[in-house]
Order: structure tokens, then sequence, then C-alpha cells
């Protein structure tokens, strides 16, 4: 396993060229929520149309989803479909795996568990993930029950550790951690003590810190950070400072 740490002034921008490069090769390609990425996204459709690229056989899986109905606001498959999604239509038809949320925790974790298994399991090219102030990724939660899930691909949380507390449903560590390449996107200063939690020197798979379990059994992950998010990490070393 190998951690890198970039520093880059957008974050955004570099993970919507590491996207573009699982793409151009008919990429599996597992989505996260949030501001970050939701920025990468826009910047993916606009290089995608600069290239004149057809993603047509990308295939996109979420990482995780809350379960509201089909269009909350809340829920991560909506932002992805309005931000990435529709803004390619006219381009290119990728297929976006949806977990169905509204079906409730359990139910909507059998049903995109099912999918993944018809699906090969695929091993995915690129998984983006981001990184909460606790530690959480995904939807795995510290010290929860699903940080130390090894047989399921996919299982249910039904009790959210961080706003907004609804139900979700979450790909489990050795899922997202099997990927090619794991890509932690990071903004703020709020996820310093976090990154330097889970990847510093001295850090250890520790399931009060879910991003930390991750390390272990990926290949290779890579921390895309704005300069902020980099305040507890000598990039050179990989020391927290």
């Amino acid at each position: 396993m190998t951690v890198s740490f970039e520093v880059v002034e957008d974050p955004a921008r570099a993970a919507a060229a590491m996207m573009l490069s699982a793409a151009l090769g008919g990429g599996e390609i597992v989505l996260a929520g949030g501001s970050t990425p939701k920025a990468a996204y826009g910047q993916f459709v606009t290089a995608i149309r600069e290239v004149g690229f057809d993603a047509s056989q990308t295939r996109f899986w979420l990482g995780d989803e809350r379960c509201v109905p089909r269009g909350d606001k809340l829920s991560n498959f909506e932002m992805i479909e309005q931000s990435l999604l529709k803004p390619m239509a006219d381009i290119a038809e990728p297929v976006c795996e949806r977990i169905k949320g509204e079906l409730g925790p359990e139910q909507a974790a059998d049903d995109y568990e099912r999918r993944l298994r018809e699906a090969g399991p695929p091993r995915f090219d690129l998984v983006l993930l981001g990184i909460g102030p606790d530690g959480h990724t995904a939807s795995l939660f510290p010290d929860q029950k699903s940080v130390l899930e090894r047989s399921r691909l996919v299982v249910g949380v039904p009790e959210a550790g961080l706003e907004p507390f609804v139900p979700r449903v979450t790909l489990t560590v050795p899922t997202l951690a099997g990927a090619r390449e794991v890509v932690f996107l990071v903004s703020g200063s709020s996820k310093a003590d976090a990154i330097a939690a889970a990847f510093g020197p001295g850090s250890e798979p520790n399931p009060h810190v879910p991003s930390s379990m991750l390390a272990p059994e990926a290949e290779r992950i890579t921390v895309l950070m704005d300069s902020d998010a980099a305040a507890r990490i000598d990039v050179e070393s990989g020391r927290a400072r």
C-alpha cells in the first residue's frame, strides 16, 4: 500500500483530471457526495467536452447514499444527477448505478449488493472519497460495526454519526479499498486533524478513524488536498507537524 499526498490549489480540478483518465479507459468510477466532489464533476463535464470524449462506456457507482426519497436535496444521487449526468446528457449516456435509498437502509443495501455482484463485482478503477472532521468516509462512521464488516460489499447504516441524521447505505471498507486507486478529496482546515490521524506517521487502522481502515488494504491511496487541509502534514516526509 502506498499513500501519497498532493497539495494543490484546486483539488476539484485535480480530481476531474483523474476522473477523465479513468473514463478514457471505459472505467468503473465510484462517486462521493459533498461540495468539493460536486465541483469536480462540473469540471469533468467541461473536460470531456473540450476533448470531445464520449463517456458512454464509463460506469459510475455511488460510494454511499442517504435514505431519502429520490430527488430529495439530501440525496447524493440528486447532486450527481444535477452536476454530472444531466449536464453531459447531450454528449454521453454513461451508466450510473443508483443506491435506492428510499427503500430504507437494509433493503437498499441488499439491492445494491445484488447489483454489484451481478456486475462481477467490478474492480473499480477510481474511488473518490471525502473525509469528515471525525475521520469518517463514505457513510462509515467512527466505532460503528459497519467499519469492521468484511463479508458484505454494502451495508445499511441505521444511525448516521454526523448530520444530517438520516439512515444511510454505504460500500464497505474492503469494497472501497479493492479499487486500483482510492482518492481522498479534501478541502479546508477542519479536515487537517483527520488527515493526520488517518494517514500521518504512527497512524494505524483504527475503527475510531474509519478512513484509516482503508490504508492497509488499498493498493494505492492519494490524498488530494488544499493547503488548509494539509496544515498538519509535512507532504515531503508524510509526517505530521
